[in-house]
């Protein structure tokens, strides 16, 4: 099984094969996770995600990780925030279920995850935790991952995660 680890920094210089992208529906670039990551990448992240033309929520398509210390980058699409009645659960797990696959698909041993959805999207973050750690550990056994981290941008979402990794 995949060592699970909690991480609070910037997701752009962790030293892993694959990172996930918090992405929108364009692969467009954007604020928050995604802007951080088109921004570290360089302009080739942008060209590659045009030539992917798209990627619909729930989704993941990957590409190559351009200046990152990443070889990888895994876009994946999370559900906007509706009050959780309309399959949000179900679209969020599917992120990381997809992300996950893409990753083993690719040989990839070490990936970093952002927490999807939480920021802009508006998921709320304990809720999208559970799904997050719950989903990818059910894929953590599978294939040659070694390791998988949870990065957080803030303190909040750092101890959130940690709490859950820990007692589970």
């Amino acid at each position: 099984m995949a060592n699970l680890e909690v991480f609070e920094g910037d997701i752009t210089g962790l030293q892993v094969d694959g990172i996930v992208n918090a992405a929108n529906e364009a692969l467009a670039g954007g604020g928050g996770v995604d802007g951080a990551i088109h921004r570290a990448a360089g302009p080739e992240l942008l060209n590659a995600c045009r030539a992917i033309g798209g990627c619909p929520t729930g989704e993941a398509v990957i590409t190559p990780g351009f200046k990152l210390s990443a070889r990888y980058v895994i876009h994946t699409v999370g559900p906007i925030w509706r009050g959780g009645q309309s399959g949000e659960a179900e679209l969020l797990a599917s992120c990381y279920r997809n992300s996950m696959r893409i990753a083993l698909e690719n040989q990839i041993h070490s990936i970093a995850f952002p927490s999807i959805s939480t920021g802009v999207y508006g998921y709320p973050l304990e809720a999208a935790a559970v799904i997050a750690v719950d989903t990818v550990r059910e894929w953590a056994e599978e294939g040659s991952l070694e390791k998988i981290i949870f990065c957080c941008y803030d303190t909040r979402a750092f101890n959130v995660y940690k709490e859950i990794v820990v007692s589970q």
